[in-house]
């Protein structure tokens, strides 16, 4: 925030200098400003009237004309001066947008982004061990999506109601997308089977938050009836069945607790990651439970203003150690997906990546200082986006804008399900 007001400063500083010098310069050769065709000057007696509308209309274009300079000459490069959310917007018709995950997993594409030159390479995720080395190290985010969508109904009355869970608050509150009519507070919920058989579970709705979002307590802890009452969430954009739920899991995901994948570990098969092991790659493992707000996108003209959501993250002592110990011997720390960056580049935040337990709400925006990161993996994210905000941060905004407009040209499939990038 303080170098976007720096800059802004310095943008009226250099337009004020401007002015004043052309207002100098034509006061020294004696510039007929107020007196050019076009103004209106009334003399009546000893009063005078001056209605300078051509000199207005003069000083008008002109300073339009100086102030749009200043601001393209800023904006140059890859961070641009005043940062807008259109700036990180770009055209994706909906068949570039991969409805089902490849089989196998590791068939995706891979597009590797140099993000100092901006060169380009085109390889399958597959072969990602070319472009690694021994003593790099591979960061895990192991989390694990529940069925976090859950149907009831509303009691009384029997109307239909949607819960998507989306952080719990304690061992039976959760934070929660509440949909139906009438769902305020004190109203009854009675949670239904993936039949739509009703259950012996009922929640009630303590407040209401912002929008559909609600704050809802169960009688008893949902998480005993998720498997026989939950459903996965998949993103809005996906309108495909999905057969197996599995597919959007990682091979790798232990820790319950999110409501969407980090889809960059969805390309890691178990045997790419042992022959990566026996190259001489290392994995570690850190925990972030994503939030339905990784899909949503800036409105804010300004993305500094918006607000990010607080999602829970855990990075243990081994790995604080494991972090440390690759970094002092030259090799790369890779962040696999955006939740691992944010929850690294939160445990670094004084500079050394320590064990940190609990909330985070770190949003990275261009101008971010990176440091615990050298490389990521990560996958083709949505326009106007917190996420291509985070890759733009790392990478520089002009970069990641071409590769996505080349990974159109070349066919690439986006977001979830789609192909991915290892920016180094």
């Amino acid at each position: 925030m303080l170098l976007q007001i720096g800059k802004i400063l310095i943008v009226i500083g250099l337009v004020i200098f401007l002015v004043g010098g052309g207002l100098y310069l034509a006061g020294r050769i004696n510039f007929p400003l107020g007196r050019l065709p076009g103004d209106i000057r009334i003399e009546r007696g000893n009063l005078t009237c001056l209605i300078p509308l051509a000199t207005s209309i003069l000083i008008s274009v002109i300073l339009t004309v100086v102030l749009n300079l200043v601001i393209r000459v800023l904006r140059r490069g890859s961070e641009p001066f005043m940062m807008l959310t259109t700036d990180y917007d770009y055209d994706l018709p909906p068949e570039f947008i991969a409805q089902h995950p490849l089989e196998p997993r590791d068939a995706s594409r891979l597009l590797v982004l140099d993000r100092r030159s901006g060169q380009v390479e085109h390889a399958r995720f597959w072969d990602i061990g070319r472009y690694l080395a021994p003593g790099d190290l591979l960061v895990l985010n192991e989390t694990r999506v529940i069925p976090a969508r859950l149907f009831a109904r509303k009691l009384p009355g029997g109307g239909k109601a949607e819960i998507l869970l989306l952080h719990r608050q304690d061992e039976t509150t959760w934070e929660a997308l509440v949909g139906g009519k009438g769902l305020r507070e004190g109203r009854r919920l009675l949670l239904l089977s993936r039949m739509g058989e009703p259950l012996s579970l009922q929640a009630e709705v303590l407040a209401t938050l912002d929008g559909p979002r609600r704050l809802v307590r169960f009688d008893e802890p949902v998480e005993a009836y998720l498997e026989e009452a939950g459903n996965t969430p998949l993103p809005p954009y996906i309108h495909a069945r999905l057969d197996d739920p599995e597919r959007y899991q990682t091979v790798y995901a232990r820790q319950a607790g999110s409501a969407a994948a980090p889809t960059a570990g969805l390309h890691f098969t178990n045997a790419l990651m042992d022959a990566l092991k026996a190259q001489g790659i290392g994995f570690v493992r850190v925990t972030l439970h994503v939030g339905l707000d990784t899909f949503a996108p800036v409105t804010e003209a300004d993305p500094a203003q918006h607000k990010i959501h607080t999602e829970w993250c855990e990075v243990t002592p081994e790995t604080a150690a494991r972090i440390r110990e690759a970094q002092q011997s030259g090799g790369r720390v890779i962040a696999v997906g955006t939740t691992s960056v944010r929850t690294l580049e939160t445990a670094a935040a004084g500079g050394e990546v320590k064990p940190i337990t609990g909330p985070t709400s770190l949003y990275i925006l261009p101008g971010y200082r990176f440091q615990a990161i050298q490389a990521m993996v990560t996958n083709f994210h949505l326009p106007r986006s917190t996420l291509i905000m985070l890759v733009s941060a790392f990478a520089g905004r002009e970069n990641i804008l071409a590769a996505y407009e080349l990974a159109k040209k070349e066919g690439y499939r986006f977001y979830s399900f789609g192909d991915a990038m290892l920016i180094r």
